[in-house]
C-alpha cells in the first residue's frame, strides 16, 4: 500500500506513510535517526528528559544554538591553531548564580558532543546542589564523591541509555566539604586520567556565589565556559567571575548568553 502510494505520488516512502496515517512525523524522524546512526530519544523518555533539547528536539532552534556551541568549541578549544589536536583538557561549564542554566547547558553540550560519535563524559561536580542524576535519571548513591573520598568501592561512572557514547559521573553523597575534596590533587590526578579515556569531559560546577570551587574546579578542567543569563545575570558578578580565573591555567573559551 505505501509502495503503490509513494510510486503513485512520487513522494518518500515516509511521507507516503504519513499520507497513509500509518506512521506519524515523529515515527519518520526517529526511523530516520536510527537509520543514519543519530541518537534521538524515543516519544516516552523526552516527557523525563525534558532539559534535554539536544536529545529530546533535535531538530529545533535549541538544538541548533547547542550543536553551533559545540562547532565553536571544537574549532577554538579541541583543536590547534594549526588545525591537528589541541592539548587534551577537560571544560568547566561555569556561571556567577544558581538558575543561569550551567547544567542545562553542560548537559545538552554532552549530548551534541557524544552525537558526533567520541567518547563523552559529562562530570557532575556541583556537589553543592547536584541534578545532573536528575536530568539524566540515573541513580546517585556513589559518584565523584566517592571517589575523592576513597569511599569508591564500584563502578560509578554511569551510561546513557539513548546515546552509547554518553558517559556520566554523578556527584554521589554530597559531602560536608565540597571546596576541600576539588582543591585536593586527587581531583586533578581523576581529571587527568579521565581526559586520558574519554574524546571530551565536560564539568559542571556550583555557582560562583557559593565560594570558590567553580573558580578552582576550571583551574583543574585547564578550559572553561561562562554561562550568562537574560535579564538575570549581573556584568559586575560576570567580571568578577572572569577575574577570579585570571592568572590561573585557564583557558577562557567564551561566554553563552542563556536566554531561556
Amino acid at each position: 500500500m505505501v509502495h503503490q502510494h509513494q510510486r503513485q505520488h512520487g513522494v518518500r516512502f515516509g511521507e507516503a506513510a504519513v499520507a497513509l496515517g500509518l506512521a506519524s512525523k515523529d515515527d519518520v524522524i526517529f526511523a530516520l535517526a536510527q537509520q543514519f546512526d543519530y541518537p534521538y530519544a524515543p516519544e516516552e523518555r523526552r516527557k523525563l528528559q525534558g532539559d534535554l533539547v539536544a536529545l529530546n528536539e533535535p531538530f529545533s532552534a535549541r538544538a541548533e544554538s547547542f550543536r553551533a556551541l559545540r562547532s565553536q568549541l571544537m574549532m577554538r578549544l579541541f583543536t590547534g591553531a594549526d588545525g591537528m589536536g589541541a592539548p587534551a583538557r577537560a571544560l568547566a561549564v561555569i556561571s556567577p548564580d544558581t538558575g543561569d542554566g550551567k547544567t542545562y547547558t553542560a548537559s545538552n553540550l554532552a549530548v551534541t558532543l557524544a552525537q558526533l560519535g567520541g567518547r563523552t563524559l559529562l562530570v557532575d561536580a556541583d556537589m553543592r546542589s547536584p541534578r545532573v542524576h536528575e536530568v539524566f535519571q540515573l541513580g546517585n548513591q556513589a559518584g565523584l564523591s566517592s571517589i575523592l573520598s576513597g569511599r569508591a568501592d564500584k563502578q560509578v561512572i554511569q551510561q546513557v541509555a539513548a546515546i552509547p557514547s554518553l558517559f556520566v559521573l554523578p556527584v554521589g553523597t554530597t559531602p560536608p566539604n565540597p571546596q576541600e575534596l576539588v582543591e585536593r590533587p586527587a581531583f586533578g590526578m581523576l581529571l587527568r586520567e579521565l581526559v586520558a579515556k574519554f574524546d571530551h569531559v565536560v564539568v559542571d560546577t556550583p555557582a560562583a556565589v557559593h565560594g570558590a570551587d567553580a573558580a578552582v574546579i576550571a583551574a583543574k578542567c585547564g578550559a572553561a565556559l561562562v554561562i550568562a543569563r537574560k535579564n538575570v545575570s549581573r556584568s559586575a558578578a560576570l567580571r568578577e567571575l572572569v577575574a577570579s580565573l585570571a592568572g590561573a591555567p585557564v583557558k577562557l573559551a567564551g561566554v553563552v548568553f542563556n536566554e531561556f
